[in-house]
């Protein structure tokens, strides 16, 4: 011990005993400093702590005891040794002396040649339990901030003595004092209370050591389960440290730590893993490993099970229109509703009565699906749920104060009959409900082999349609407008046509569609536009007459902001006026953001570029968005004009259009023209132009220039022939 790195502050109103106790002390290597009463005492104290006070009882101003006891309430004061000097022998002063928090005392006379031994070892006793109280400090810190604690069990006497973390994480209140076992185990969740028993006795019997994962239950801190309960999860390594005769376990001790917080984070990692966020459902991951499960016991009892896609119906026009909030909420309310119907009918009546089990996922987008499990031979279970799915769905939602119609569409697969493995299984159901789709929407089918080649059809068309573009394999076809009134020929409408590798041409009804689904319909147009407006600079150079051409659109391409930019630019660079192009699309631009595709068609007009409204009649036109639209004409649809002859209601229906594009000053325009009768009839009613069979079908850009100089030839004689031989000369130069 090195004497010379302590201060040892001596306190006495006798100067001759301060000299004294100094000499020796600093002799023996202490440093030394001196008060002759208790307030210097205290006054040295407040500048610098020492490490060791020798203080005499009886001093004037203030006396040794109240100097010790006001010491003890200085910042780091309880930590100084307090030896009392005194000459009192009674045994009142020396209790006093403890009382007020003096660590030992010595008596006057004072021994000299053993004082600075006595120092010495006070002072190797306050460093042994100043070390032993700042272990005990870092101990207690460690297991407070790491939630851990310890606990000794002395089996013999049943008494656990536990740390404060240990009575923390325990619930066990501070008063309490030694417990024995059962006790000490009171908060033990009783469902895991008998197992933890019965490995501390294995332990005691045995000397095995043992570790375990249990929950607590007490009124502090944690999860709160149903009920109000607060409930924790803690880890325990158990050990025996002592054993007697016979090898029996006397002492054993245990570690406790607390893991609720790490229980937590992987139920929520779990959570985020295993479930949707949005509707709280089930996510394909935990799906396909419940099915895996379903599988195989449904392979071993000889059950069936039914998988069922469902998948919501125009939910796209929904986000697109109103937004994905309100797309969002949408999923919500179809998730609940889907589970309300499972769960409504907990169980599925069978001839057995006995239950069918069901789970229900989402997939992901407006995708969801189920799983009926334990089924027997019938699938009568599966399509009265179905059933049931398709009658929850098809009730209108009110969101936002919008009430929405969606409904869905289900496809069902059964196992194993449609597949003996998930991914066939799950193929085959969404094979079956795009079939549902494809049959009206609004139902559900069950999955038959002849889709799958359906299926693969459909991909192999879409993928030959992806390459299509590039490798230039659409054309157009143009079949001729005719004025009513005089039969002269007066525009043309651009009508694609896919030149198939192997199937030859391939009309717009069996390849539009899958175009709009695979997301190139935007493209297709904007090739048609191009190639249209190319086509009818050609006409023009060889010397035709200027016909405006009239190219279909789909509806969302007339919410494509930058449309007119691409108009504007195609026609530059073919130098041809505004007048030469005219843009048709059909009534359903009015179905999603109709401002925006009232704003795009204003753009159009103002560059002078026509607007037709295609198929009328058979779309949902709203006449007051109708008359905001810059359009110059209403093309009635061929299915009206197809049973004229036959159908009054047909006839009723083309004169109220007529009448009504005429008040609103547009011109009108019939479709599928194919007999005198009914050009006779459009005739009567005032129609302006017609197309169809009776004049031509459409044909490709060589045939339509033949038209026009055929009809010059026919109206104008000699002139004509004149115009119709230069036409003859430039068509090779006329692009198909």
């Amino acid at each position: 011990m090195k004497n010379h790195s302590y201060r040892v502050l001596v306190v006495d109103d006798d100067p001759g005993g301060r000299r004294l106790t100094r000499a020796t002390l600093v002799k023996a290597g202490f440093v030394v400093i001196e008060a002759g009463d208790g307030q210097q005492a205290l006054d040295a104290l407040r500048a610098l702590l020492p490490d060791l006070v020798l203080m005499d009882v009886s001093m004037p101003v203030m006396d040794g005891f109240t100097a010790c006891a006001e010491l003890r309430r200085l910042p780091g004061g309880n930590r100084v040794p307090v030896v009392m000097m005194t000459g009192l022998d009674d045994v009142k002063s020396i209790e006093r002396a403890f009382e007020v928090g003096a660590t030992d005392f010595i008596t006057k006379p004072i021994n000299w040649t053993i004082l600075a031994h006595r120092v010495r070892y006070m002072l190797r006793a306050s460093s042994a339990i100043n070390d032993l109280k700042q272990s005990q400090r870092r101990l207690s810190n460690a297991q407070r901030i790491g939630e851990m604690g310890d606990w000794e069990w002395d089996v013999c006497n049943d008494s656990i003595v536990s740390s404060e973390q240990t009575r923390r994480i325990f619930g066990i209140a501070p008063e309490m004092g030694d417990q024995g076992l059962e006790s000490f185990l009171a908060t033990v969740h009783p469902e895991d209370a008998d197992r933890l028993r019965q490995a501390c006795g294995r332990a005691v019997e045995s000397g095995a050591a043992f570790s375990i994962d249990h929950r607590i239950v007490h009124p502090g801190h944690g999860n709160r389960e149903p009920g109000g309960i607060s409930l924790r999860h803690v880890h325990q390594q158990v050990e025996v440290i002592e054993r007697g005769e016979g090898g029996r376990a006397t002492h054993v001790a245990g570690a406790v730590h607390d893991i609720t917080r790490h229980k937590n984070a992987e139920e929520q990692i779990r959570r985020l893993a295993y479930y949707d966020p949005l509707t709280g459902l089930p996510n394909r991951l935990l799906f396909t490993e419940q099915l895996h499960k379903a599988l195989a016991h449904a392979e071993r009892h000889q059950r069936r099970v039914a998988i069922m896609f469902v998948d919501l119906d125009h939910f796209k026009r929904v986000n697109d229109t109103l937004g994905h909030g309100v797309g969002d909420e949408l999923l919500r309310v179809a998730s609940t509703r889907l589970t309300s119907s499972l769960r409504g009918h907990d169980t599925v009546a069978r001839p057995s009565h006995e239950a069918v089990s069901s789970t229900i996922a989402r997939l992901g987008g407006d995708e969801f699906i189920v799983m009926l499990t334990d089924l027997h031979c019938s699938a009568d279970a599966a399509a009265g749920v179905a059933r049931r799915l398709v009658a929850a769905l098809a009730e209108p939602v009110t969101i936002q104060g919008t009430e929405i119609f969606v409904g869905g569409s289900i496809g069902v697969a059964m196992f194993p009959d449609d597949g003996a493995d998930i991914d066939t299984l799950l193929m085959n159901a969404d094979t079956a409900m795009y079939r549902a789709k494809e049959a009206g929407r609004g139902g559900f089918q069950f999955y038959d082999r002849s889709m799958n080649a359906r299926a693969r059809d459909r991909l192999v068309m879409e993928s030959m349609l992806r390459r299509a573009l590039e490798r230039n394999e659409f054309v157009l076809h143009y079949q001729p407008r005719v004025d009513v009134a005089n039969g002269r020929i007066v525009g043309a409408e651009a009508l694609i046509r896919w030149l198939h590798p192997e199937r030859g041409l391939v009309p717009p009804a069996e390849f539009i569609p899958l175009a709009e689904d695979c997301g190139l319909i935007i493209a297709v147009g904007e090739w048609a536009i191009e190639t249209a407006c190319r086509q009818s600079a050609a006409w023009r150079a060889a010397g035709l007459p200027p016909l405006p051409v009239a190219v279909n659109l789909a509806a969302t391409h007339l919410r494509v902001r930058a449309l007119p930019d691409m108009v504007a630019q195609a026609m530059r660079r073919h130098a041809l006026p505004p007048s030469g192009l005219e843009i048709e699309v059909t009534e359903s631009i009015l179905l999603a953001e109709p401002e925006v595709s009232i704003q795009i068609a204003k753009r159009l007009s103002e560059m002078g570029v026509g607007l037709s409204i295609d198929d009328f009649g058979t779309g949902y036109s709203s006449l007051s968005y109708l008359k905001k639209l810059p359009i110059e004409s209403l093309k009635i649809d061929r299915s009206f004009i197809r049973d004229l002859a036959t159908d009054l209601d047909d006839a009723a229906i083309i004169t109220a259009i007529i009448a009504m594009a005429h008040s609103l000053k547009l011109k009108v325009v019939a479709e599928g023209v194919e007999t005198r009768a009914q050009l006779a009839f459009l005739q009567a009613r005032g129609c302006d132009e017609y197309q169809g069979y009776l004049t031509s079908p459409a044909v490709d850009g060589q045939a339509f220039a033949g038209l026009i100089g055929a009809e010059l030839t026919t109206v104008a004689g000699p002139v004509s022939a004149t115009a119709a031989a230069h036409t003859q000369t430039h068509k090779d130069a006329c692009p198909q």
